[in-house]
């Protein structure tokens, strides 16, 4: 018998599950009084934070919302937002954060197939928000957020967010999280298929991700974090929880304007901030009076496209100190991290940028990440040269997707999680990006599926064939390129290609460069996209 079993059984006293929403409390205990949100001239202490947090939770619950609901939220990076990620899985309920730049189509199917019942929005997005809600299904209830850094828009709810917040109970202790497994949050990714997947994220994994950037990044004590990066992307990397823990300050910024970046880094002495690598090379393009009176040494954590090395080198030259991550939706963001090691000190300033844009090692927080061939599923040899997908296995995985069994049981396929990117190891165990086996376009941040870019086309009367490949961009990483065949008799242009797809899409999956040719096929009738790349290739780089 196994001494350590007997008796010694799981407790109140000594098992509680793990949910990031403690996170506040704790924080707002010890520090009260200390500056947690900055908005415009605003401030908000932590002690204020969490009443607002109570408050929130405490008017959803009055207003019928209960664990398991669907709160949907499609606003900029403001305060509101903050109150959120806390707000929201205190009452038990999973928050959905919806990307601010999708159409009113993509919404609509968004707050169907999460069953959302009540929908938090930023006026700003008032016409498309009100185009998706006349083309859904559901009627959630609707809650205005009018944010004073706005110009505004029509409401279209029942009530504003300010009065929401004056009816609950900044008292409220919230629904007790029984089982840490329990579903948080829900997040949409395009994949490869028009339809966007639902990614469930659990209270542990939330939690677990959340530390482990604490782990991996120097965020020092109170550190000021600029929000640059989208909320709405993983939960902001799971940051609104992250900066919490560690009882810093977070500051909102509603768009990502070189201006508004730079004034914002200079009057609020900003220490931290995260973004895809176009947010870096936007910076790096700012007048150089901007730039001379930004503050040293502020800490960069980019992900969501593999960065150029040059862009890492003219970040360094700045001041910026670099740190190059990896992840995907379904593993929280990033959980990858290209850890620096102090043997690589005295390389010359391009061997530290091609070090550092190496994707990395895996997290302290996620169990397993390795480079597999798909077809064997073992380790490929770490010689920089063998090309096998990147997988994954941890507590930072993704619950699944919602209401898609097929896609779960394929992305977990073999005891791993198939991210679809394609990559070498090199001797030291570091990761690195070669290629992606889905056709997944990433332009500054955004993943754009190149079937739902054919779809459109598609749509279009004199076009009779259409591929969509990537096509490198010094400013957005990747940009849509389209190779189109006309039917006969049919005369198109360039602008005429790209209108018609930004008067069926959100504008930024339309194609920047259109190209008219036949299209290369297998004897099957298969479009053959690795001839269309290299074309890319040869015509444009």
């Amino acid at each position: 018998m196994n001494i350590y079993n007997h008796g010694l059984d799981k407790e109140q006293a000594n098992s509680l599950p793990l949910t990031p929403i403690t996170f506040l409390q704790r924080t707002a205990d010890v520090h009260p009084d200390r500056t947690a949100i900055i908005h415009g001239d605003d401030k908000y202490s932590y002690a204020e934070y969490l009443a607002n947090v109570r408050r929130l939770a405490s008017a959803l619950i009055n207003r019928g919302v209960k664990t398991g609901d669907t709160v949907s939220v499609i606003a900029a990076n403001i305060p509101a937002f903050l109150d959120a990620h806390y707000g929201v899985p205190l009452t038990g309920a999973v928050l959905n954060a919806i990307n601010i730049r999708l159409d009113a189509e993509a919404i609509a199917f968004i707050l169907d197939h999460s069953e959302c019942d009540v929908l938090l929005t930023d006026t700003a997005f008032a016409p498309v928000v009100k185009k998706a809600l006349a083309i859904c299904s559901r009627q959630p209830l609707v809650i205005d957020i009018d944010d004073p850094m706005s110009e505004g828009g029509e409401h279209l709810g029942v009530i504003e967010y300010q009065a929401l917040l004056a009816e609950g109970d900044p008292n409220f202790t919230g629904n007790n999280i029984t089982d840490e497994w329990q579903a948080m949050a829900l997040n949409y990714t395009s994949g490869t298929t028009g339809n966007p997947k639902g990614v469930v994220y659990s209270h542990r994994g939330a939690y677990l991700n959340a530390i482990g950037h604490t782990l991996v990044w120097p965020l020092g004590e109170q550190p000021v974090y600029l929000w640059t990066l989208p909320m709405f992307h993983c939960n902001g990397w799971c940051f609104p929880w992250t900066i919490v823990a560690v009882g810093g300050v977070q500051v909102c910024l509603r768009c990502v304007d070189v201006d508004a970046v730079a004034d914002s880094m200079v009057k609020n002495q900003v220490t931290h901030f995260c973004g895809a690598p176009i947010v870096l090379n936007m910076i790096m393009n700012a007048a150089p009076e901007k730039l001379a009176q930004l503050p040293k040494n502020i800490k960069v954590m980019t992900a969501g496209a593999p960065p150029p090395a040059a862009v890492i080198k003219g970040c360094e030259e700045l001041g910026f100190e670099i740190t190059q991550s990896y992840g995907l939706t379904e593993v929280y963001g990033p959980c990858v991290v290209s850890e620096w090691k102090h043997e690589w000190d005295d390389c010359d300033v391009d061997q530290r940028a091609a070090l550092k844009a190496r994707q990395g090692v895996r997290y302290p927080t996620e169990e397993q990440v390795d480079v597999l061939d798909p077809n064997t599923m073992e380790p490929v040899p770490a010689d920089a040269e063998t090309i096998g997908e990147i997988m994954f296995r941890g507590n930072t995985t993704m619950k699944g997707y919602l209401k898609n069994e097929t896609a779960t049981e394929a992305a977990f396929a073999g005891g791993w999680f198939h991210s679809g990117d394609l990559a070498v190891k090199h001797p030291d165990g570091y990761i690195e990006i070669r290629d992606r086996s889905k056709d997944i376009i990433i332009s500054g941040g955004e993943n754009i599926s190149s079937v739902e870019v054919e779809g459109t086309l598609y749509q279009h009367p004199d076009i009779l064939e259409a591929a969509v490949v990537a096509r490198a961009d010094e400013k957005w990483g990747e940009t849509p390129c389209a190779f189109v065949s006309v039917k006969e008799g049919a005369e198109l242009t360039e602008a005429e290609v790209i209108e018609f797809c930004r008067s069926h899409m959100a504008h930024f999956k339309c194609p920047k460069t259109v190209v008219f040719s036949d299209l290369p096929k297998t004897s099957t009738g298969k479009i053959q996209k690795f001839i269309l790349r290299q074309k890319v290739k040869t015509l444009f780089e």
